[in-house]
């Protein structure tokens, strides 16, 4: 006789308010930091090179430990690395808020990293732990979820106010209320749960894993920003024969930091499949859509901002909505019209122009709209296909999985986007133009505003018109082969999922000697 699960009680719901907290505290500071680049360079004078680690130290370590922490926390325990993370993030921000120099701030942003990596898989194995009932798992994710996406667009808006009546450091103290919180009522709404028969965390593999992922995201981002190099190939070629070696290496580990075998359950492997492609498709066109409110419609950082916000109330409705909808259809029609849906916006954006403000907002909310029941119920599709054993590190999988899109995304139809910019404006720019002038506008649209102070009105009008017609014509292109992939995996998720099931592989559930503990909570 098979019993219904537990449902969730007030205590789980108010636990899940406090995981929204440094969800939200995540995303904020993946972006709040660009803001504040003006003043922090004009206070501590870092070198390029270490402008760029600052920036870049966090985003790389988060993601290159996700896979480690996640399986740490279902060795010692999902809450009691949350709130050790928790510890080390609140350290670090205030450490960060009043660095003294660039390589104080390196050092605290890689703590912060290191802390963040702690953070994520935690709060999602935890939603797994205490919402065993699938709808009320669900909305716990769509809550997550929401966290996450507003995070990601009030970041630079919450940096903007804090730098108008603060320092540059303010913007790393906004995590310390929040982990003060988690701290004080984390241990008494949160359960403790781990695996009381895993082994001991293998080094060699949480190194693999680590340097795997640095090179290959690292090599990517260097491709979005450098172009094609033998430097950035050989990182992330190395970095992808380090990755083999590393699933080579759990496949002969009786207890593996990530079990190959998960990608044996349709479920779960399709489901990361299609987050991965997703994030991949649509990352790209969201950076060049941040471009466009900026340098094709002349927005400032906040306006650009604000025309953001449509589309995160659009994802944040379709996100909500995902325990209503699926009380009458299955995860696998519901993710497909998602993700077609995605791409019908995509082609909404196709066919934007230099003054396409509406088509812009248009197409991205449908984008939003559709993305945001997707991701969620890919998410609870992973992490319901894994054993309670390995939540941590599916959870970690799909975090890892979201990082490699976007970066590859990025690196890939970023450049694409500038080889059809370079060609569209090889014979567009005005006649007579000075060097100076023409060839960083021959480059980038960026190169091209910034050029045309050294023109007169007309010539540096003409220049502009010339190069935002070639950036539109690399924006369309690039939401034109986003809608195809997006609609492919669309048809692959109708296809492939349409009798699967979230539920984890027999193979996959553990033995007796192997059982799951749950710790008493405290009286």
């Amino acid at each position: 006789m098979t019993h219904a699960p537990p449902s969730a009680g007030t205590r789980e719901w108010l636990g899940l308010a406090v995981l929204a907290l440094p969800t939200l505290l995540i995303a904020m500071d993946m972006t709040v930091l660009h803001l504040a680049v003006p003043a922090l360079t004009a206070d501590l004078a870092p070198s390029g090179a270490q402008l760029l680690w600052i920036i870049d130290v966090y985003g790389f370590l988060v993601a290159g430990l996700l896979v480690t922490m996640g399986a740490l926390g279902d060795r010692i325990g999902r809450r009691r690395l949350l709130l050790v993370g928790a510890t080390a993030f609140a350290l670090a921000s205030v450490l960060a808020a009043f660095s003294t120099s660039a390589e104080m701030l390196i050092v605290t942003r890689a703590l912060l990293g290191v802390a963040g990596a702690t953070l994520m898989p935690s709060t999602l194995s935890l939603i797994r732990v205490m919402f065993e009932d699938a709808a009320q798992r669900r909305a716990a994710i769509g809550v997550w979820m929401t966290c996450f996406m507003v995070g990601t667009a009030i970041g630079p808006l919450a940096g903007g106010v804090l730098l108008n009546s603060f320092w540059w450091g303010s913007v790393f103290l906004l995590g310390v209320p929040v982990m003060v919180l988690l701290l004080a009522v984390g241990p008494f709404l949160l359960p403790e749960q781990r695996d009381r028969g895993a082994g001991r965390l293998d080094l060699i593999s949480a190194s693999l894993s680590l340097v795997a992922i640095l090179l290959v995201v690292g090599g990517l981002k260097a491709l979005a920003e450098d172009g094609l190099g033998w430097p950035q190939l050989a990182a992330s070629t190395a970095g992808v024969a380090l990755a083999i070696v590393f699933v080579r290496r759990q496949r002969g580990l009786a207890d593996p930091l990530l079990d190959p075998r998960l990608f044996r359950v349709p479920a779960f492997s399709v489901s990361v499949t299609a987050q991965f492609l997703a994030i991949f498709a649509m990352s790209g066109v969201q950076l060049l859509g941040a471009q466009y409110l900026q340098l094709v419609l002349g927005l400032s950082p906040l306006q650009a901002g604000l025309w953001t916000v449509p589309s995160v109330l659009a994802s944040t409705a379709g996100t909500l909505l995902v325990p209503v909808i699926t009380r009458h259809a299955r995860p696998a029609p519901v993710m497909a019209t998602g993700l077609a849906l995605a791409g019908i916006g995509g082609l909404v954006l196709a066919s934007i122009d230099t003054a396409g403000l509406s088509i812009y907002v248009l197409g991205f909310m449908l984008i939003g709209l559709g993305l945001g029941p997707t991701m969620t119920l890919a998410t609870d599709q992973i992490i319901g296909a894994a054993p309670a054993r390995r939540v941590g590190a599916a959870s970690a999988i799909s975090e890892t999985g979201g990082e490699l899109g976007g970066a590859l995304g990025i690196a890939v139809l970023g450049s694409l986007g500038g080889v059809v910019y370079r060609s569209a404006i090889a014979d567009g720019l005005p006649a007579g133009l000075p060097a100076s002038a023409a060839d960083p506008a021959r480059e980038t649209l960026g190169g091209a505003v910034a050029s045309a102070g050294l023109l007169s009105g007309d010539e540096a009008a003409a220049m502009l018109e010339a190069a935002r017609t070639a950036f539109v014509d690399g924006l369309r292109v690039v939401a034109t082969t986003s809608s195809v992939i997006i609609i492919g995996v669309a048809v692959l998720v109708g296809a492939l999922l349409r009798r699967s099931t979230a539920s984890a592989a027999p193979a996959l559930e553990p033995k007796a000697s192997e059982a799951v503990e749950r710790e008493p909570d405290p009286a």
